[in-house]
């Protein structure tokens, strides 16, 4: 990882979703009831964390810096999840963590981060997330951005390919921008993933989701049980749809 020392801004405050976001939130949880068992028994699951960091993510990435410790807080409870940090930004920069265990140890990879203009750079993402699941079985790849500017052509062939190693992506779209929703779904589509769109406000709402997706990679369905018998309400609405 580069070793920038820029100190991350404070966090967006948590704001529920407005209302026009909502039935996006729904969707996806609608298409994550057709996905089947993620971790095996008795191992650790391994979500790839994805996020583009040009520019104009500046203010989801400082959001996801705090969103992440929810993820570990949620895989610890179901014992345990690895969780590898994937970043692209600049002219062609894509990075790429170890594979990690703690939540404090991600927070501080991520902090030595900031965002730079750029284009994106999704297919080096979906093709790293192919190589890492060659080394060791990817549960989830998990991707938030708010832009695509590449072949989509290029990218579907990718997503489908981590479709047929039973490797999903979730692809999470910050804003309305139309270019990006078409290929964004069509990657979770292919993939055999699911797509929901936010607004920069709702970070609340994309926190429910992350940890609903990290406890979907360590443990399936008994994993959402327990996050929904803890009254967590993301865990809860995807329980709504899978039941």
């Amino acid at each position: 990882m580069p070793d920038d020392r820029s100190t991350p801004t404070k966090p967006n405050a948590r704001k529920p979703a407005p209302a026009g976001v909502r039935p996006e939130i729904e969707a996806f949880l609608d298409r994550v009831k057709a996905l089947g068992p993620a971790a095996t028994a008795g191992k650790r699951g391994r979500l790839i964390f994805a996020l583009d960091a040009t520019m104009s993510r500046q203010p989801t990435w400082d959001s996801a810096c705090a969103l992440q410790a929810d993820m570990f807080r949620e895989a610890a409870a179901i014992g345990g999840l690895d969780i590898q940090l994937v970043y692209f930004r600049g002219l062609s920069e894509c990075g790429a963590s170890q594979w990690v265990a703690d939540g404090d140890r991600l927070a501080a990879l991520m902090a030595r981060i900031d965002c730079r203009g750029g284009h994106t750079q999704i297919g080096k993402v979906l093709a790293h997330a192919r190589r890492e699941n060659e080394k060791q079985r990817v549960q989830t790849l998990v991707f938030v951005g708010d832009a695509m500017e590449e072949s989509i052509d290029a990218l579907c062939a990718a997503a489908g390919q981590l479709g047929l190693l039973g490797v999903p992506v979730f692809m999470f779209q910050e804003g309305d921008d139309p270019v990006a929703e078409n290929a964004y779904r069509e990657i979770a589509r292919l993939s055999r993933g699911a797509y929901c769109r936010f607004d920069t406000g709702a970070a609340a709402e994309l926190g429910e989701l992350l940890r609903a997706a990290a406890a979907y990679a360590a443990g399936g369905m008994k994993a959402l049980r327990d996050l929904s018998a803890r009254h967590a309400r993301g865990a809860q609405k995807l329980l709504a749809q899978l039941t």
